[in-house]
């Protein structure tokens, strides 16, 4: 009864829903776009080529792990507990994680599980991981390096005591503060202290050099600060590198001080901070009383960098900076070419670290700071991750992050680059829509631009089930720096066309404090695209060739109010065919509210001012220039309109249909507003352009939030699309009925003034509504109510058919920016930086996101770089990777296929002679040969023997390696210091034949 009686007032005989039951009202978890919560760490693997990203727990999500391959690989690894993700690295087939809870998990790409987790016993301060080992060594904060086998899930029994209390007993227990293996020589450990630094031996199992940074009376260290220079102090220590040839090392310390050492005999070759150098040594200056220059950032992150030549460096500093400098960002010291150490005179070396080659700041946005940075190496995983890079991401302290060239800082955009995730915080969303587009019209956007080589080519996406028939769902997101981006979401299928397009706005308008959009509409069957921005512009952009390519246009501005502006020329130099910018206008009456761009040339626009604006496209010219209050005037008041809430538009709609009362269907255009006025506008032809007037107007009780226009003859809709606009020459009529949403209700009537049939919710108030198709079975309008469910009605009746909750997934926060398309797709925001794409027509699927293949076991770890010819002739003793897996791993332990097969040498090697293999306790020194195998000790006697020319120097014997080896290895190092010199001239005569 309620079906006759609401479609007789509509004009509607049938009923558009009689094939959809309760039953097919389940709802779908199909996908997520974005990151969950704020980005607290990054990571990069070359061999693999995949990028990680961690997040915080926060009210909006949990910690998880994100690991992006190429184009839209992509996998996500939840943490055991709830926590945040405190560090990230790729160790092979391996991923660690090192949480907030002070727990190590380690996950398997191949599988992409949790293979364990593991907490130490006691607070982890630094890590140490080597692709090259299987272990993890762990800085605590007890003093103590332990290791972690992660071919095995176990702690090692290797133990390193605290060796800062050896050199100052006095000393209280000092926390670690950072690990770094030699990064030519495996055997030796660089542990930083928070009072100091050392160096370990793993071959003599000791410290070698302790570094200590002690500022006298009077120097004015890194900050300078009057008083403390009349006071002698010691800076604590927060950061230890290598040099890449492992020839110096570089601390850091809280007061901004960076201090070169010598890595051989301890001494320090030159103290600076970013801007000053010699802060070490007093000066009659540093006595003055004048303030320092602004409280200075701390040092997040050092990093020690290589070319591809390693004795070319640059230093890449994160933190430092005054407070005060009207610059801020990442430093960056291009070092250039490393002295010779062995010819070079200490006044050199001094002077190559107090003057860099060149010494810049690579610009990040304005009132932020990076609190971490990964580089991405183009093929070594070596040098602590700072091998020939050629881009790096920083992680800003909001948990935005950016992508730059490296060493030049040029920004790097992620579109067709990083995974359309990554680009949620690259930076965060201001807006963002969807619109349905013809496969075949998507199939054919596929822009030309200049882009550098791809930064992440790892993975392989799973096969996915293909849906041609269906409309594409594609996304349009505008960022902070001004840009949009517009790809395919997909329905979870196969995405034919990954490609992503990118329009530069902030470019086009030419505004020099940047651009925030606020709403965009993208016209698929046009190839146009429509931008409003919170500064009242509205854009267009339409597809095409870029005539200005290769030139770089600086004028900019929006021009006179009401005035449509040529913007051709301010395209982006590097796009070839795409989105080029053509005409924009500022109306100069406050913010975009409502945006709508049709497929046949008209783009109609509301501002937060309360002003109309309808643009003709083919001129372009602003064929209508009106206000909101023209619908009140016509419209009947309400009684709670006699206040004096501001009205403006929110929503438009463009229809082809016949008016009531009238022979003919025209185009129009129907604009709701804010306080429930609905206008309908007709577009007619004129002399060559269209003209607009005002053809009635209906009141609702409140908001509007969507307009449907549909053909009350079969339930179509009735968009104006190009199809519909060419048939008014042929005389067609469209008997249409427009079904209209608001908060408060649902009415479908025929326009422009009809009232028709109404349905009242008391409940619930809509944030968003569309109108969905269900198979060829009916249509039915989808709401999305303040209460977290979404609900089906039946068209005409508007009876509930079903309902299921979505305030589990969504963020009920942001119900109203949530898009709902005719396919029943619910596309909506989950948090501040992720969406979820969800079906209402669904079997009751849930959500699976971790079918990509991410490892690659073709991809080999290469081998870990050595120490020179030249470090091998003087006497430096060479150490393998097994060498160090015997020492870590103890004598009982299976050695590792993986390290076997870095090593030829190793036992397991392919080269292996013999099966056997020595084991050696690592803190105790504590060794025994194997039955049948060659020693440790044993092996570097060997390499010595070889070293020496076969010189007599194995007088003692190896049947008890526990009492000689320690008497071997010091008459070994007096013999070598002796001989060096001779020993290395006679070799290098004898390469020459002399």
């Amino acid at each position: 009864m309620t079906h006759l009686l609401r479609g007789k007032q509509a004009g509607i005989q049938g009923d558009f829903s009689a094939g959809i039951g309760p039953e097919v009202v389940v709802l779908d978890d199909i996908n997520r776009y974005g990151i969950n919560s704020q980005v607290s760490a990054v990571a990069y693997d070359p061999v693999q080529s995949l990028l990680a990203i961690g997040t915080n727990e926060t009210k909006f999500g949990e910690g998880q792990i994100y690991v992006f391959g190429q184009r839209r690989t992509n996998a996500i690894f939840e943490l055991p507990r709830r926590c945040s993700v405190k560090s990230l690295h790729f160790c092979a087939d391996k991923l660690i994680c090192f949480d907030t809870k002070n727990d190590l998990n380690v996950y398997s790409l191949d599988t992409k599980r949790l293979l364990g987790s593991y907490s130490p016993p006691g607070i982890v301060h630094a890590v140490s991981i080597d692709p090259s080992l299987d272990y993890v060594l762990l800085g605590m904060g007890s003093g103590d390096v332990l290791a972690y086998d992660l071919e095995y899930g176990r702690m090692a029994p290797f133990k390193l005591p605290s060796f800062w209390k050896e050199f100052d007993p006095r000393a209280k227990i000092t926390p670690i503060v950072s690990l770094a293996l030699h990064p030519r020589d495996i055997g030796t450990l660089l542990i930083g202290y928070a009072e100091g630094a050392v160096t370990y031996s793993f071959k003599q199992n000791k410290p070698l050099k302790f570094f200590r940074y002690e500022l006298p009376r009077g120097a004015p260290g890194g900050t300078a600060n009057p008083a403390m220079m009349n006071m002698a102090r010691r800076p604590f220590l927060t950061h230890a590198v290598w040099h890449p040839t492992g020839t110096f090392i570089l601390t850091g310390h809280e007061d901004g001080s960076l201090v070169f050492w010598d890595a051989k005999d301890g001494r320090i070759v030159m103290a600076r901070s970013l801007t000053e150098t010699n802060i070490d040594k007093p000066s009659p200056s540093s006595y003055s009383t004048a303030p320092a220059d602004g409280e200075k950032e701390p040092l997040f992150k050092i990093v020690w960098c290589a070319n591809q030549d390693p004795e070319d460096t640059a230093i890449l500093i994160a933190g430092g900076a005054s407070a005060n400098s009207p610059a801020q960002g990442l430093t960056l010291f291009e070092m250039g070419r490393t002295p010779n150490y062995q010819t070079s005179s200490w006044q050199i070396l001094s002077q190559y670290f107090s003057n860099p080659k060149r010494q810049r700041m690579l610009p990040i946005p304005p009132n932020t700071e990076v609190v971490d940075f990964c580089l991405f190496p183009r093929a070594s995983p070596y040098f602590a991750g700072a091998h020939d890079p050629i881009a790096m991401m920083s992680v800003l302290r909001s948990g935005e992050v950016i992508t730059m060239s490296f060493p030049s800082g040029y920004p790097i955009n992620p579109t067709n680059q990083l995974h359309v995730s990554v680009s949620f915080v690259h930076p965060f969303i201001t807006a963002i829509n969807m619109a349905a587009v013809d496969r075949s019209k998507w199939l054919g956007l596929v822009e030309k631009r200049n882009i550098g080589p791809p930064l992440v080519k790892g993975g392989v996406e799973a096969h996915r089930p293909m849906k041609r028939f269906e409309h594409r769902n594609v996304i349009q997101t505008a960022h902070a720096d001004g840009t949009i981006q517009i790809w395919d979401a997909g329905h979870g299928d196969e995405i034919e066309n990954e490609s992503t397009l990118r329009v530069d706005v902030d470019r086009a308008v030419g505004r020099p404090d940047g651009t925030e959009v606020t709403l965009v509409s993208f016209s698929g069957a046009a190839g146009e695209l429509g931008v409003g921005t919170k500064a009242g512009d509205v854009l267009l952009f339409r597809w095409g060739r870029n005539r200005y390519a290769g030139r770089e246009d600086n004028s900019g501005g929006p021009g006179a109010a009401g005035e449509l502006v040529d913007i051709a020329s301010r395209g982006d130099p590097v796009l070839t065919e795409g989105l080029i910018p053509m005409t924009m206008v500022n109306m100069q009456n406050g913010p975009v509210t409502a945006l709508k761009l049709s497929d046949v040339g008209f783009l109609a626009a509301g501002f937060e001012g309360g002003s109309l604006a309808i643009i003709d496209l083919r001129g372009p010219a602003i064929i209508y220039n009106g206000h909101v209050q023209e619908l009140a005037q016509q419209g009947k008041r309400r009684k709670d309109d006699r206040g004096t809430a501001r009205d403006f538009a929110t929503v438009i709609e463009f229809s082809v249909m016949t008016l009531e009362g009238e022979q003919w269907s025209s185009i129009l255009c129907h604009i709701g507003t804010s306080q429930g006025h609905l206008g309908t506008f007709k577009l007619t032809p004129q002399g060559g352009r269209y003209s607009v007037q005002l053809a009635g107007t209906v009141t609702h009780d409140s908001r509007i939030v969507q307009i449907s226009p549909l053909s009350a003859d079969n339930g179509l809709p009735a968009y104006a699309s190009q199809a519909a606009v060419a048939g008014l020459r042929e005389g067609h009529k469209v008997n249409g009925t427009l079904l209209v949403t608001s908060q408060h209700g649902a009415r479908i009537s025929k326009p422009p003034s009809s009232k028709g049939a109404h349905k009242s919710w008391d409940h619930f108030l809509v944030q968003s509504a569309a109108v969905s198709n269900f198979e060829d079975s009916g249509i039915a309008l989808i709401t999305l109510g303040d209460d977290g469910y979404a609900r089906a009605f039946s068209i005409p009746a508007l009876r509930e058919i079903g309902n299921v909750k979505i305030s589990h997934v969504l963020d009920s926060q942001r119900y109203r920016d949530a898009v709902i398309t005719s396919s029943g797709d619910i596309f909506g925001w989950t948090g501040p930086a992720e969406t979820a794409l969800l079906n209402i027509w669904g079997r009751g699927l849930v959500l699976n996101r971790s079918k990509d293949t991410l490892f690659n076991p073709a991809c080999l770890v290469p081998p870990r770089p050595t120490i020179s010819n030249v470090q091998w002739l003087s006497g430096t003793q060479h150490v393998t990777a097994s060498d160090i897996d015997i020492l870590i791993g103890g004598p009982d332990r299976i050695p590792s296929r993986r390290v076997a097969a870095l090593d030829p040498q190793a036992p397991g090697g392919p080269n292996t002679a013999r099966a056997g293999a020595a084991g050696v306790a690592g803190a105790a020194g504590v060794a025994g040969a194997a039955a049948g195998g060659e020693g440790y000790w044993a092996s570097m006697q060997r390499a010595m023997t070889e070293r020496t020319q076969n010189l007599n120097i194995l007088g003692d014997s190896v049947n008890n390696l526990e009492e000689t080896s320690s008497k071997w290895a010091e008459s070994a190092s007096k013999y070598v210091e002796t001989q060096k010199k001779n020993l290395f001239m006679g070799a290098v005569k004898s390469k020459f034949g002399i």
